[in-house]
């Protein structure tokens, strides 16, 4: 196992430049999720750090090694790819096997090596059969079982769930959790998906244009994020945002939305008086408000999942998201008024985005 240190990694692709002197820090056995919207440079990113695409600038080093110049084969990394790039004319067996028959392994050795992977990705029936006669989460499986085998010091995956259905994929993501726990072997997770940045990394760092908005814990991000484009990108569904005024009076601050509405500022917001602001709630963050208050919105269509109800309604021209726990039958069109938790609500500056905290 090893950490990876990205410092200042740029790229550029003649004279467009994608990635914009990148920082991240992979902790030894952590799982790294690279997460944003298509064309933002996680792929790059990943490809780059596995030697697939040459470093324009800055420093990458796996464990205390500089690896800029360093081929592929050399940097004890192995990947997993979106498409699973297995040989069709090979069985399982000799997919799993392949790079260790070209290091030169002994028979005993790789026996001993895809005997542990085949077991630990439950392959152990399957070694014998061709990719053509796997369902798509087997062959993903294989996919993974080829990487496991070399032992390596790190682990790349480029969306290797992305062509699976959706129960198939919730299940792998359980699995690939799961495997990382036993294995603890260093990992980067490239995904546009932030379901999947949430519920497997240790670390997310979002990507936007080439550029870094955040990294932390899954919950950090959720809870404290920098700026609004972070907000409305983890988050499902995505964080609500209500544009208003900051009025501060008497050391109290509250936000006025345009037709007057108030809402209590978070407590622990900056800002100045008078700011155009842009107030944050998620939906599950929105409750029913008494006779008279909240927000008046209009209700635009109702979607029951039997667990939770969700309500999409419409204040001023601004869409609106909301999470109720009980079980509601409003008419589309009719008016309800919502109440946001102050206490988890959040507030960001209009122009820049960026989060306004004390």
């Amino acid at each position: 196992m090893a950490q990876v240190s990205i410092r200042s990694a740029k790229k550029r692709f003649g004279e467009v430049e994608v990635l914009h002197g990148v920082d991240v820090h992979v902790a030894d056995g952590s799982f790294t999720v690279l997460v944003g919207p298509s064309g933002c440079g996680k792929s790059t990113l990943l490809r780059m750090i596995a030697g697939l695409e040459h470093i324009s600038g800055g420093e990458i080093l796996i464990g205390d090694k500089l690896v800029n110049d360093v081929p592929p084969k050399e940097r004890d990394i192995a990947m997993v790819f979106q498409n699973y790039a297995l040989y069709p004319h090979m069985t399982v067996r000799e997919n799993m096997a392949f790079s260790l028959m070209l290091a030169k392994a002994g028979k005993e050795t790789i026996d001993s090596k895809v005997g542990r992977a085949a077991e630990i990705l439950g392959l152990t029936q399957l070694l014998e059969r061709y990719p053509r006669q796997l369902s798509g989460g087997q062959r993903q499986r294989v996919a993974m079982g080829r990487a496991i085998v070399r032992d390596p010091q790190v682990f790349l995956y480029d969306e290797p769930l992305s062509n699976l259905d959706a129960k198939l994929r919730v299940a792998m993501r359980t699995e690939l959790k799961e495997l990382h726990q036993r294995l603890k072997t260093t990992s980067i997770y490239v995904t546009h998906d932030q379901i999947e940045a949430m519920t497997m990394g240790d670390q997310i760092v979002v990507m936007r244009d080439g550029r870094i908005e955040q990294a932390g814990s899954p919950l950090e991000l959720y809870d404290r994020p920098a700026n609004t484009f972070v907000a409305g990108f983890i988050g499902s569904p995505a964080m609500n945002f209500l544009p208003g005024t900051l009025r501060r009076a008497g050391g109290a601050a509250h936000v006025e939305l345009a037709d007057g509405t108030r809402l209590q500022a978070p407590t622990t917001a900056a800002g100045q008086d008078g700011q155009s602001v842009v107030y944050g709630t998620r939906p599950e963050h929105l409750a029913l408000a008494g006779s008279g208050g909240g927000i008046p919105t209009e209700v635009v269509t109702i979607e029951p999942t039997g667990a939770d109800t969700f309500v999409f309604c419409r204040h001023q021209g601004t869409d609106l998201s909301v999470v109720f726990r009980e079980r509601h039958n409003f008419a589309p069109g009719s008016t309800i008024h919502l109440q946001p938790d102050r206490q988890h609500a959040h507030l960001f500056d209009a122009s820049s985005g960026q989060r306004l905290a004390a």
